[in-house]
């Protein structure tokens, strides 16, 4: 018996990294999963993986940010398994550059893709789970939700706007008895291919494998206690936990994963 056993699971940016290992071990859980991404290739791939290995799973193409889109999404997972009992607002962005330099545009592409696209879910989410029994929200803030960082003033302000949107949700649904859950993670240091593919001051690194390349274990040895970094997985296993019945009393906190970079 799986820890989420049955339950329905949408999962948005499920197409790689951290989203598509939160796919892989709900499903292994016992999960029935809906991966969505706008990397629809990639996002098949996945799917296809869980069901190789006897898990339940389907995928949508989806821009987050699209409201017209999310009724499709959720009215998909409840007309495939009858109900939604979690929803990963995983799907996000990262863009760096100088407060100098940064455009008006990547600005409000960040905002919209990392705070708006998890308020949509958020709320498509809510007006389901409050009528067919409840469930559990999870949140993909960051370390950047806490803490600010030269050149990522944008990426700072929109994970930071996350955490304190997963506690008004929280808070609401918990007033209104909902029994809905909401709760925000926040990654440190995760070894992705994010970070091959961050687009500075308008400019896209995307180096192959090498001295220039942006390296997360050189970049953890510098920047975390622990000197490693994470894996998808870590974070993964945290996600799974919030969406299972053992975190019952959680509702409007945060799961720091960092390897120790806020301890100091």
């Amino acid at each position: 018996m799986g820890q989420v056993e049955g339950k329905s699971i949408i999962v948005t940016g499920g197409a790689s990294g951290i989203g598509a290992a939160c796919a892989r071990v709900l499903a292994r859980e016992g999960a029935k999963v809906l991966v969505t991404d706008i990397d629809a290739a990639q996002g098949e791939e996945v799917v296809a993986d869980i069901i190789r290995k006897g898990g339940s799973a389907a995928f949508l193409k989806q821009d987050v940010a699209d409201e017209k889109r999310w009724p499709e999404v959720v009215d998909e997972a409840v007309s495939r398994w009858k109900k939604l009992d979690g929803l990963v607002n995983n799907a996000g962005v990262g863009l760096a550059g100088s407060i100098l330099d940064f455009s008006l545009e990547d600005w409000r592409r960040q905002m919209a893709i990392n705070v708006e696209g998890v308020f949509l879910g958020t709320k498509y989410a809510v007006k389901t789970m409050k009528d067919t029994g409840g469930g559990s929200i999870v949140m993909m803030s960051s370390v950047a939700g806490f803490v600010g960082s030269p050149r990522l003033a944008g990426y700072c302000a929109a994970k930071g706007a996350v955490r304190l949107f997963t506690k008004a949700a929280a808070m609401e649904c918990a007033q209104f008895d909902w029994n809905i859950r909401v709760n925000s993670v926040h990654p440190g240091i995760i070894d992705t291919p994010i970070w091959t593919k961050i687009p500075m001051g308008g400019q896209q690194f995307n180096q192959p494998a090498g001295a220039n390349a942006l390296d997360p274990n050189q970049l953890a040895q510098i920047g975390a206690p622990l000197k490693r970094a994470g894996k998808p997985e870590d974070i993964a296993n945290a996600v799974l936990f919030l969406c299972s019945d053992a975190s019952s009393y959680m509702t409007g906190t945060e799961m720091v994963i960092d390897g120790g970079i806020l301890a100091r």
